[in-house]
């Protein structure tokens, strides 16, 4: 069996009803050709007001190396919110992308579209109006003019109006804009009088339905009793309205399936193509507007996406893996994060939320790889190199972890960020849909985070995973914040050494995590002559060489030693390992052959001298780490002075 297919997706704000059903159709026909699919969304809404957190939201596209694609599926109406974001991607699209593109509904580019069967849809409304409810006199309000749907759409209602022998002319027909405004502006006309009133108003959209539906309930007229009313899109503010609107579920899914197909007769052509039928949720849907017996099932069920369940019953079987947006409301996972008392804590609050994304099958939480330390405020794109920091697999809460899950806030898998995550191309038995979603702070970006889900699961990332990330990236940039300010107040602002107070919580962590067979070894170190080097060539001359030390000193230091600047020209050395004489004498030898490198190298017309004493004891003793200290003083200074009296001679 050869590498699986993998289908991108391109695509913003998963949650709505559209993209769900555009990602649902992708999916179902994916999962026929054991294609994965990899699904790179703006979690927000384009065209959102807070535009440098839209920068940060759309940051994720610039992830996409369409070189590791086999084809690309784009709904362009989902970025048509801002044009600067669309025509960004429009261009990427052309400079980077060889590989097939397909595009859903309206044209994008040059890239061929494959369409929703909006026609046969409104066929069927009008016939529902003409035959049911034996209405004639019927206007259709349809979107934007000269938008391929909106012509879609008044098609539909012309060819049945035709087929049921009933006149249609330009006074039956107008123009809106798929918002409730454009319901309100015909309710206007209609309740002033402008136009005559119609027995029935088929809408393009449930919006503008809701808007004329509204507009005329306030002004006396009736609906259904005067006007019928239908709309289209089988949106929950439709089933919400006061007056619930009769609509209609558009067949996305079956038009994504095809683009699917579409796209298999590219990558694999002669390969057998999966004809697609009409998705089974797709179809009229009853409500009060146009005057029958509301279907109740239907109803419930929408409100049942809509709604917090303010009280769910968690001991039911399989609660877990159903959370809304209540649950993670009531989890105080915000309250928590924002109680972290560093890195550590912080990844591992987060690491033990993942119940709040369930369903799932892995979880990864991409970070730069300098992401906790670093002050630059990266807006665009990636760096070369990305580090995971959270990986993880669902398990029980009485369960172990799995041992292969993890979470470090310096440690975990770097690698190279064109690969976008290597474990996507590891052999599956099954195909998978990844999701790629942003982590930032305002337009800052921190990383990415990535939820692996089987495709045949019904379950897709919606307002909870948004508003789940939200406070995940909220908390990075807390800890990224307290960690800036600790290390002012921890670190020595001239060498970017430990200073007193972050000595003693480094040493604490050390000991923490030490075993009881480690040695703690300390070193003390003096500069030499620094006030003779401030009073005759400067406090910059003296600055410098307390900083070639301090150099020098991180030369001889290992990754896990504390090097901390004590006072103004004394520092210090502390370890914890499995240390002995030799390392110590070692080390002093390595100190001297470094400065007296650093001396010639800097051709300075003073030598920068510095004198050194070492002291090392079993953890098992209990000796306090001052003790230690003043033993390495004492023999620094007896170092000093045998210095001194080399000199005379």
């Amino acid at each position: 069996m050869g590498k699986r297919k993998t289908i991108g997706v391109i695509i913003a704000e998963p949650e709505s009803i559209y993209q769900q059903r555009v990602l649902r159709g992708i999916f179902m026909q994916c999962e026929k050709y054991g294609y994965n699919a990899a699904v790179f969304s703006s979690l927000s809404k384009l065209g959102l007001f807070y535009k440098e957190y839209q920068m940060g939201e759309t940051n994720i596209f610039e992830l996409i190396n369409f070189d590791l694609l086999d084809g690309i599926i784009i709904p362009p109406i989902t970025l048509s919110g801002d044009k600067t974001v669309s025509e960004h991607i429009l261009e990427k699209l052309r400079n980077e992308c060889s590989k097939p593109v397909v595009c859903l509904d309206i044209p994008y580019g040059d890239y061929p579209v494959v369409y929703t069967d909006d026609r046969s849809a409104f066929s069927s409304i009008t016939a529902h109006i003409i035959d049911v409810h034996e209405c004639s006199k019927i206007y259709f309000l349809t979107g934007t003019m000269g938008f391929s749907v909106s012509e879609q759409r008044l098609s539909g209602f012309t060819d049945m109006m035709k087929k049921r022998d009933i006149p249609v002319d330009d006074s039956m027909i107008f123009y809106g804009d798929f918002w409730y405004s454009g319901g309100e502006k015909l309710a206007d006309k209609i309740i002033s009088g402008e136009v005559e009133r119609p027995e029935a108003v088929i809408c393009a959209s449930d919006h503008m339905a809701i808007g004329l539906v509204n507009r005329l309930a306030e002004n006396g007229i009736r609906v259904p009793e005067d006007i019928i009313v239908t709309g289209y899109d089988a949106t929950s503010e439709a089933v919400l309205n006061d007056i619930t609107i009769t609509t209609c579920v558009p067949d996305v899914a079956s038009a994504a399936a095809k683009a699917v197909n579409f796209l298999r007769e590219q990558i694999e052509p002669g390969e057998e193509v999966i004809p697609v039928s009409s998705h089974k949720n797709s179809g009229l849907r009853i409500c009060s507007s146009c005057g029958c017996p509301e279907n109740m099932a239907y109803m419930k069920s929408r409100l049942n996406d809509s709604l917090i369940r303010s009280n769910p019953n968690y001991g039911q079987k399989g609660i877990e893996d159903r959370v809304d947006i209540n649950m993670l409301l009531e989890s105080y996972m915000f309250e928590n994060f924002a109680g972290s008392v560093d890195a550590y804590d912080c990844l591992d609050k987060i690491f033990g939320s993942d119940y709040l994304i369930r369903p799932y099958e892995r979880f990864w939480l991409c970070l730069r790889e300098e992401w906790l330390s670093s002050d630059e405020q990266s807006e665009n794109g990636y760096p070369e190199k990305m580090r995971t920091v959270i990986f993880r697999r669902p398990q029980n809460p009485w369960e172990e972890c799995s041992e292969d899950c993890y979470f470090s806030e310096n440690g975990g898998e770097v690698f190279d960020t064109k690969l976008m995550l290597p474990q996507m191309w590891e052999d599956r038995d099954k195909p998978q849909v990844f999701y790629f979603a942003s982590v930032h702070y305002i337009d800052c970006s921190l990383g990415y985070a990535v939820v692996q889900c089987s495709l045949t699961e019904k379950h897709i990332i919606g307002n909870v995973f948004r508003n789940w990330l939200r406070n995940v990236s909220s908390a990075l940039e807390m800890i990224r914040v307290r960690t800036r300010l600790r290390m002012f107040s921890e670190r020595d602002a001239m060498t970017g050494l430990y200073n007193r107070r972050g000595m003693e919580t480094e040493l604490e962590k050390l000991l923490r995590n030490a075993k009881s067979s480690d040695k703690l070894m300390v070193f003390v170190i003096d500069m030499d002559g620094l006030k003779i080097i401030n009073d005759t060539y400067g406090h910059s001359e003296g600055d410098y060489g307390i900083r070639a030390i301090a150099n020098i000193f991180r030369q001889i230091a290992r990754n896990d030693d504390i090097c901390v600047r004590a006072g103004g020209d004394e520092f210090y050395i502390i370890g914890v390992g499995d240390y002995n004489s030799i390392d110590a004498l070692v080390r002093v030898q390595r100190f001297n052959q470094a400065l007296e490198e650093a001396n010639k190298t800097a051709a300075k017309p003073y030598e920068i001298s510095a004198s050194i004493g070492y002291c090392c004891e079993s953890i098992s003793h209990q000796i306090a780490i001052d003790e230690l200290l003043r033993i390495a003083d004492g023999r620094m200074y007896e170092n000093k002075t045998a210095r001194k009296k080399q000199r005379k001679e």
